[in-house]
C-alpha cells in the first residue's frame, strides 16, 4: 500500500463523527476505526484529531462518559448526539455531491468540452 492520503480540509469532522456514528469510541479508538473504515488509507495524527474531539463536543455534536478501553484504562468515550447525526448527514450528502461532480469533470473527454 501506498502511504496514507492527504485529508482535505474540513473533512476530519465529517470522518470522526461518521466513526463515532457507528458505535461509542474513546479517541484512540476514533484513530483506528478511521484507519479501519478508510481501508487504511487515512491515517490521522492524534495532534489533529483530540482539537477536533474537543471542538465537536463544544459544538454539541458529540457527548462523553467516562468508560473503560480494551486494555482496562479510564478512557473518555464519544458517542452522537442528535445534532451530530444531522450535522453527519448534511456533510456527507455535500461531499456526495462534490465526489460525483469531480467525477464527472474528470471523466471529461476532448468532444464533450
Amino acid at each position: 500500500m501506498g502511504k496514507p492520503a492527504e485529508l482535505l480540509p474540513g473533512t476530519l469532522d465529517m470522518l470522526i463523527l461518521k466513526a463515532v456514528s457507528l458505535e461509542a469510541l474513546h479517541g484512540y479508538g476514533v484513530l483506528l476505526r478511521i484507519r479501519q473504515i478508510s481501508g487504511g488509507a487515512l491515517d490521522i495524527a492524534q495532534g489533529s484529531l483530540y482539537p477536533a474531539l474537543y471542538r465537536l463536543e463544544r459544538q454539541r455534536l458529540l457527548d462523553t462518559h467516562w468508560g473503560l478501553s480494551e486494555n482496562n484504562r479510564r478512557a473518555r468515550f464519544y458517542t452522537l448526539t442528535a445534532a451530530g447525526r444531522r450535522r453527519l448527514k448534511e456533510e456527507a450528502a455535500g461531499w456526495n455531491r462534490l465526489a460525483v461532480a469531480i467525477a464527472s469533470a474528470l471523466d471529461a473527454r476532448p468532444e464533450e468540452a
